[in-house]
């Protein structure tokens, strides 16, 4: 007995050794993997774009300059404050490492974060050339992407190549222009239960003038108006799904995949669930939609096909896809609709009426505009057909006044899937380039001194006409991965907000509090509250 006890803590010694050096050996092995493939393949990148006469901040062994941009982060969040004066130029709060290291190296520098090298390019002609390539040499960020997969799946604002280029056949048909003017009547219907809860609201609050929170409103407006247009359903039906997704939005945004190293994030094993039930749920739900649509539509109930009978049908007649394959090309591409398609549009209509609130002549021009195309006392909301709202300049000059100050993407990110040339630059393979949309947008280079300055009236005479680099404005993106949605989001932003005009004046709400925040697109933290009253 006593030589056992003697014996024991000899073999609990050796156990913990043992156990220490499979974990260093374990340890070396990933470091050595890490440092001779992902780090040498990064340091390769980055010495051939300096090759290039591209300069950028020193990285630090294995992690880049991630720990850096976090810092950086740290410093403008500690010292920022909420400012009394509405400010449109947030970039350098938002992103204030791409700000810090443009005023250093310029408008195109490189830098890296862990197994990934990045080349950030806001010259307007390297944008430009961007802009005109319609190959499939870039695609999305493959590490993007991969972070984003529980949001889209590998539907279209994900998928590259191939995959891409086939899934745009099905979908971009489905947002021309004539399918658009069909829509109307759905967009106005819902537009109509819209006003009539503002009505009911300065009812409730006195009848003379009421405090509305326009952000939700119009997020709720804008996801019935495309699950109403596209997929056949109310509000109602893909509430669920809507809610879901915000809520998925909102953890994977506090993830930033702008800086944080992908290969350590499933140390984070309670975002990680979150996520995947979330995920799970929003599949499920989705594909009871798609079900009894398949349902209706066998029974006969509709006659015109949406866009989830052009992606059933694109996915069922797909010779190489798979039961599984076709379901899931299906189920991701609505969750891109869904997202896509209700929450940037939303974002920009807060936006704008903010801006409105803060510019009532803007207002007065739009309503004087409508009033003349459609009667001081017509029902607009009736009246109003595509082919007038083309013809109201006010309001797409303020719309696109709305999108330079406040883009809803705040980013084009590409990854060169082979080696690409842009201007003089040669860029590697895997290399990642980003261009920050609402710096460029605010280029006094390019927009002059009163770029930061809320002026819809630069747009009087187009784009051509707005600034000297026209292929530099970029609120929906550029190049062949265009948004496909451009028609029907400009043709709804324009009907909600000469709706809204004509009915009601406004002003922002002493509740409002201006801080833009970054939760995949820029939105208003907390939220738009608007004051309104009748005309």
């Amino acid at each position: 007995m006593i030589k056992e006890t003697a014996m024991f803590p000899n073999l609990h010694i050796g156990v913990l050794i043992l156990i220490s050096l499979l974990f260093c050996g374990l340890i070396s092995c990933v470091l050595h993997f890490w440092k001779n493939n992902m780090w040498v393949k990064t340091r390769k990148q980055r010495k051939l774009l300096k090759n290039r006469g591209i300069k950028g901040p020193s990285p630090s062994f294995l992690f880049g300059n991630v720990f850096e941009m976090q810092r950086i982060q740290s410093m403008v969040a500690k010292s920022s404050s909420h400012a009394e004066i509405v400010g449109h130029d947030y970039t350098s709060t938002l992103f204030p490492y791409f700000e810090q290291w443009r005023n250093e190296y310029g408008p195109i520098y490189t830098y890296s974060t862990g197994d990934r090298q990045h080349l950030y390019v806001n010259h307007p002609d390297l944008v430009r050339e961007m802009s005109q390539n319609m190959t499939l040499q870039l695609g999305k960020p493959t590490y993007v992407t991969k972070a984003l997969a529980p949001m889209l799946g590998n539907g279209i604002l994900r998928s590259n190549g191939t995959v891409w280029a086939q899934q745009r056949k099905i979908i971009a048909a489905q947002f021309f222009m004539d399918k658009v003017k069909s829509m109307m009547g759905l967009m106005k219907e819902v537009a109509q239960e819209m006003m009539v809860k503002w009505e009911a609201c300065i009812d409730a609050q006195g009848g003379s003038i009421a405090e509305v929170r326009v952000d939700e409103d119009l997020r709720a407006t804008s996801g019935d108006m495309i699950s109403r247009a596209c997929f056949g359903s109310s509000y109602s039906k893909g509430k669920k799904i809507f809610l879901k997704l915000r809520t998925l939005q909102k953890v994977l945004s506090k993830q930033n995949f702008l800086f944080k190293v992908p290969t350590i994030r499933f140390l984070n094993t309670k975002v990680h669930k979150e996520v995947k039930s979330l995920e799970k749920e929003i599949e499920s739900l989705i594909w009871e939609a798609v079900q009894e649509r398949v349902e209706e539509c066998s029974k006969g109930y509709s006659s015109e096909k949406d866009l989830m009978q052009w992606i059933l049908e694109g996915a069922t007649n797909d010779q190489e896809l798979d039961e599984v394959s076709s379901k899931q090309l299906i189920v991701d591409n609505c969750k891109n609709m869904y997202f896509a398609g209700h929450e940037s549009t939303a974002v920009a209509a807060s936006w704008c009426l903010m801006l409105l609130a803060l510019h009532p002549e803007w207002q007065h021009n739009i309503r004087e505009e409508v009033n003349q195309l459609c009667g001081n006392n017509e029902d607009h909301l009736h009246v109003l057909d595509v082919e007038t709202l083309l013809k109201i300049k006010s309001v797409t000059m303020v719309i696109q006044e709305a999108l330079r100050l406040y883009p809803p993407a705040a980013f084009i990110s590409r990854e060169a899937l082979e080696e690409f040339q842009i201007g003089d630059i040669l860029v590697p393979q895997g290399v990642c380039i980003w261009t920050l949309i609402p710096t460029l947008h605010r280029d006094p280079d390019i927009w002059g001194p009163d770029a930061n300055e809320f002026k819809p009236e630069r747009f009087a005479n187009g784009v051509s006409s707005a600034c000297k680099v026209p292929q530099a404005y970029i609120p929906f993106g550029l190049g062949a991965r265009l948004c496909l949605g451009k028609n029907f989001a400009m043709v709804q932003l324009k009907f909600l907000l000469c709706i809204i005009i004509s009915r009601f004046s406004f002003t922002l709400s002493p509740k409002y509090r201006h801080s833009p925040t970054y939760r995949m697109i820029v939105e208003p933290k907390y939220g738009v509250h608007i004051l309104i009253k009748r005309i």
